[in-house]
């Protein structure tokens, strides 16, 4: 029988207006059987830190006052042989050209959701690929991600790709640390300094990942995997 996973997705910035600099895709991947331990072990760290098991985990939320708990879901994470995050920055989202390479930014973000995958789809395992719900053209983009997925991966029997769904953070706490990472890296990658709790959390993840965070990682690199995209010419194609 095939090894599955479910694999979960977030996104920083991802929009083609928001005035943000960089935009981060992040996604982080695990063996489905572990699944229920690991959320289980989630809300045992919400516990010790006196706050509701259906407390959620946002970047947005890492503050003063609970920086040793977010401290804790990062060593976590660390610590889970089963827990593995690929992150993809695109720094400097002036520079695309879209006109150029006859491509609109939602085809973009598809292609950069392809190379943000591709590293982890194994084509002797099944996976099933869980998206936070952003916006009104979610399903849409489920959809076409989809059919990219298994149009590249040649899974016309839908046994790679098993299904794409869209999810409430809120309700998976794996998904949670997935926007805990694409929002550290959104943060240093957008060059903010405003924030101590947060400047402590990616120290942390700095410290324990033996990574700097600005530069891609080794292309298989399984636990803390980065890539740093360049706007160089048949990369946008």
């Amino acid at each position: 029988m095939r090894q599955e996973y479910n694999v979960y997705c977030d996104e920083s910035c991802h929009l083609e207006n928001d005035k943000a600099k960089s935009m981060v895709l992040g996604s982080i991947w695990v063996p489905r059987d572990s699944v229920k331990d690991i959320n289980n072990r989630i809300r045992e760290i919400k516990i010790k830190h006196t706050l509701n098991i259906n407390y959620e985990v946002k970047w947005h939320k890492v503050g003063g006052n609970k920086t040793s708990f977010y401290e804790d879901l990062i060593d976590f994470f660390f610590d889970n042989d089963n827990l593995h995050f690929r992150g993809l920055v695109i720094p400097n989202k002036s520079e695309l050209k879209h006109k150029e390479f006859n491509q609109t930014h939602d085809d973009f973000y598809y292609k950069m959701y392809f190379d943000l995958l591709k590293v982890i789809l194994d084509p002797q395992c099944g996976y099933n690929i869980y998206l936070d719900i952003k916006d009104t053209k979610s399903q849409e983009k489920v959809l076409k991600l989809q059919e990219v997925l298994r149009n590249n991966h040649y899974d016309f029997s839908k046994q790679i790709i098993k299904k794409i769904q869209q999810v409430h953070s809120h309700e998976i706490e794996i998904l949670q640390i997935t926007d805990l990472l694409t929002g550290a890296l959104s943060y240093v990658h957008r060059e903010f300094q405003t924030s101590q709790a947060k400047l402590t959390l990616i120290n942390r993840i700095k410290e324990r990942s033996k990574y700097s965070l600005m530069n891609s990682t080794l292309y298989r690199e399984s636990k803390m995997n980065i890539f740093i995209w360049q706007p160089k010419g048949e990369l946008q194609k």
